[in-house]
């Protein structure tokens, strides 16, 4: 009976302090919720609005009204499909090489090097040392390397690794390397931090109960590092489906292998047509948020969205 006063006591007298901290936890949010407000749905809801406009009638280039023009998104999934479906299979070419060369750089980086302080200091350093490099540069860089009468083009046709006459930059290709290169910290460093991590007692484990190295790689290693794989392959994925740099003229593209985002800019920029820039921007954000959704559902990591 005491026990029982004392608890019901002692919980009227925590309820009120609840109550009382409540509106600081709220002030605490508010600064939080006003910047998402004013710089991510208050954008969104603009650019909804300006994906139904329609032109101004014997307006001037750019001029567009309010309205309801749902016509635009068939319009652009009529003229822009190619670049829609181009852009998700880079992106999804590129997150697949960044995965093959990265998660060997992490393990050797979170697992061999783990004994080695200095050494595991030293090699992440250089995985994110082009983070210091812009990344415009960084893709100019290569597009010179991969030009007709560079070096590495030439010497590679002279072993003839690369046909005589071979073109690298404007290809799928080109493309498809200035992604996985640019990205490929995306995705060794949250694969590092997960195999950083790692129990190494468990792969020993595997190996005294006899099982291959292959068999503990794939059974062990792997499933431990899967949340840094998850993170690693999102991470690449998303930015790489909406990048417009590599793919453009000026850098490792060409018409040919213009992305979505390369439309999405000569819309806005070039042509004025607001209401299309606006419709594939959306069309391109509602495509990565089903297709990660799906990717994260299937794969067991809901907690990861």
């Amino acid at each position: 009976m005491a026990f029982g006063a004392f608890s019901g006591s002692a919980t009227a007298a925590i309820e009120p302090a609840d109550r009382r901290r409540s509106p600081v936890a709220f002030f605490l949010l508010l600064p939080g919720i006003l910047y998402l407000g004013l710089f991510f749905l208050a954008p969104l809801f603009s650019l909804v609005l300006t994906s139904f406009q329609e032109p101004v009638e014997f307006g001037d280039i750019g001029q567009y009204q309010t309205a309801f023009k749902w016509e635009n998104y068939v319009i652009v999934l009529q003229d822009y499909w190619p670049h829609i479906v181009r852009s998700f299979a880079f992106a999804a070419a590129a997150t697949f090489f960044a995965l093959l060369f990265s998660f060997p750089i992490a393990y050797f980086i979170g697992v061999t090097l783990r004994r080695f302080p200095l050494l595991q200091a030293l090699a992440l350093t250089l995985v994110i040392a082009p983070f210091f490099i812009s990344f415009l540069l960084r893709t100019l860089a290569w597009k010179q390397l991969l030009s007709d009468e560079s070096w590495l083009v030439t010497t590679l046709s002279s072993l003839q690794i690369l046909p005589d006459g071979a073109q690298v930059t404007g290809t799928a290709f080109s493309v498809i390397f200035g992604l996985t290169y640019n990205f490929i910290p995306f995705m060794t460093l949250p694969i590092y931090t997960s195999l950083e991590k790692l129990d190494l007692r468990y792969v020993e484990a595997g190996g005294d109960l006899y099982a291959r190295p292959s068999s503990t790689f794939f059974r062990v290693t792997v499933p431990l590092a899967a949340p840094g794989i998850i993170s690693g392959m999102l991470l690449t994925f998303i930015p790489a489906a909406g990048d417009y740099i590599n793919a453009s003229l000026q850098f490792l593209g060409s018409s040919q292998t213009a992305m979505i985002g390369n439309a999405i800019e000569a819309n806005f920029l070039v042509l004025q047509n607001y209401p299309v820039a606006a419709a594939l921007s959306l069309i391109l954000m509602a495509a990565i948020l089903v297709i990660v959704s799906i990717y994260v559902k299937k794969s067991g990591t809901e907690d990861l969205i």
